[in-house]
């Protein structure tokens, strides 16, 4: 089943929510489908302009590699290999991008943060993967 454009809206605000509340200070976020295409996004006022490129990559990439960017850079550095290796330059090893997986453990999407630190911006990606597989959102 795909993300519904509502669902992945209902995204959106869960991270936004969680970085005022957290961290108080604005993100951008990327909502992808489960190919990594965009359906939405949103900038926060104050977030950094480069956010915007790096929040959609991060989604784009968790989904096209199938784990979160944290995993996919202790991979890339673990087995000492190269990001362009993998022939996309869209690509990105910057933690903060996870796939959805829904319940039933299907892959339904993609979320991807940036603006904050690299483990600030994946503990949001993560919390929401959590609730996304929880049930929360289908």
């Amino acid at each position: 089943m795909a993300l519904s454009l509502e669902n992945a809206r209902k995204i959106i605000e869960l991270g936004k929510d969680k970085a005022a509340r957290d961290y108080g200070r604005p993100i951008c976020i990327a909502v992808g489908d489960e190919h990594g295409n965009l359906l939405t996004f949103d900038r926060m006022e104050g977030a950094p302009l480069r956010s915007i490129a790096i929040s959609q990559q991060k989604a784009y990439t968790a989904i096209r590699i199938g784990i979160p960017t944290d995993a996919f850079l202790a991979r890339l550095q673990r087995d000492k290999l190269e990001i362009s290796y993998y022939c996309d330059p869209a690509l990105t090893a910057l933690p903060g991008g996870h796939p959805l997986k829904n319940k039933s453990g299907a892959l339904i999407g993609c979320v991807g943060i940036s603006g904050l630190a690299a483990e600030e911006d994946h503990a949001i990606t993560e919390y929401i993967a959590n609730f996304v597989a929880e049930g929360n959102i289908e």
